[in-house]
């Protein structure tokens, strides 16, 4: 028996056959993620359901010298979840479940193929939700924010993946289970998480997660600010940040990318705009009242020939 068969033949007595994949029609799925420009097929796939089974896969992809790594939902542009040197993909999709809500300390134990959207719509109900929002947060999972740090158009006011992960389960590549981190900000000696959060899965694999829950804000209120230049909108964000303010969320999209989406989406974005600004500002209502005079002071001043808000959550979420 080959070595692959060998490994093949361990992998599938640990998961069963229904766990491993191995076939080369179904491998051009995790050829790549997605940035199609590099594909690399895997010579398998398999689909945990446990901490342990994955350190056991660790262990038996080591003891055939074998490559491995881990992969979410595929939604990365940096090449972390493509198999270059081949070998077994550990496909994280089956451990997806909410492990706890602790309301009372404002932290959530996931595991890493949950959606990670799917946490703020459990949350929300009790006026939660879990900051970090990837333009993907429909499709991505907390596992794959984890390995990438992943950010969204609400980094600006409330910062990247990293600054929302307590704690982490991991496996090593020895297979040995190892937590870092707890559920509290503070903890002794070197920041650990820190590190493994964004290491794109070279330290060693994640299978649970503790996250910080936020509270929602009281209100949002969204601006479509439209500019004649890209130099114009650029100096507006600069001009705002300047004054003090800090949004919620603050994107630029030039003209290229207007028409792109306008044609996809019809979102009502200007299709003559050289430039657009979508300003998001939340929190207390008493402070967005000023905040909002004071952005379309800072907008006109820079040069813009339009400024809207958006009327209603729909029109929000278009813009959006």
């Amino acid at each position: 028996m080959s070595q692959t068969k060998e490994l093949l033949a361990e992998l599938t007595a640990l998961l069963g056959l229904e766990r491993v994949t191995s076939d080369p029609t179904e491998l051009l799925v995790f050829e790549c993620d997605g940035l199609t420009l590099s594909k690399h097929p895997p010579d398998a796939v398999v689909y945990p359901e446990s901490t342990e089974e994955v350190a056991e896969i660790v262990r038996i992809c080591q003891r055939h010298t074998t490559p491995f790594l881990a992969r979410g939902a595929g939604t990365g542009l940096s090449g972390g979840a493509i198999a270059v040197q081949g070998g077994i993909v550990i496909q994280m999709s089956k451990m997806d479940r909410i492990l706890e809500i602790d309301y009372e300390d404002e932290v959530a134990v996931v595991q890493p193929g949950l959606v990670n959207v799917e946490l703020s719509l459990e949350t929300n109900s009790r006026g939660y939700h879990f900051a970090p929002d990837p333009s993907s947060q429909k499709a991505c999972t907390i596992g794959g924010n984890v390995a990438e740090n992943a950010g969204g158009p609400h980094t600006l006011k409330y910062g990247v993946t990293v600054n929302h992960i307590l704690g982490v389960k991991a496996v090593m590549p020895s297979g040995e289970v190892v937590q870092f981190g707890g559920r509290t900000d503070e903890t002794s000696g070197y920041d650990l998480t820190g590190i493994l959060v964004g290491s794109e899965g070279t330290f060693c694999i994640v299978t649970e997660v503790i996250v910080r829950l936020i509270k929602n804000p009281q209100t949002q209120r969204t601006f479509l600010a439209v500019f004649d230049s890209v130099d114009d909108a650029s100096t507006a964000v600069s001009k705002i940040i300047a004054a003090g303010i800090i949004p919620a969320a603050l994107e630029l999209i030039d003209n290229l990318v207007i028409e792109a989406v306008e044609s996809h989406l019809k979102a009502g974005f200007p299709l003559d705009a050289a430039a657009i600004l979508l300003i998001e500002i939340d929190g207390n209502e008493s402070v967005l009242e000023d905040e909002a005079d004071r952005i379309q002071t800072v907008c006109s001043a820079s040069g813009a020939v339009d400024f809207q808000q958006a009327q209603s959550e729909e029109e929000r979420q278009m813009l959006w």
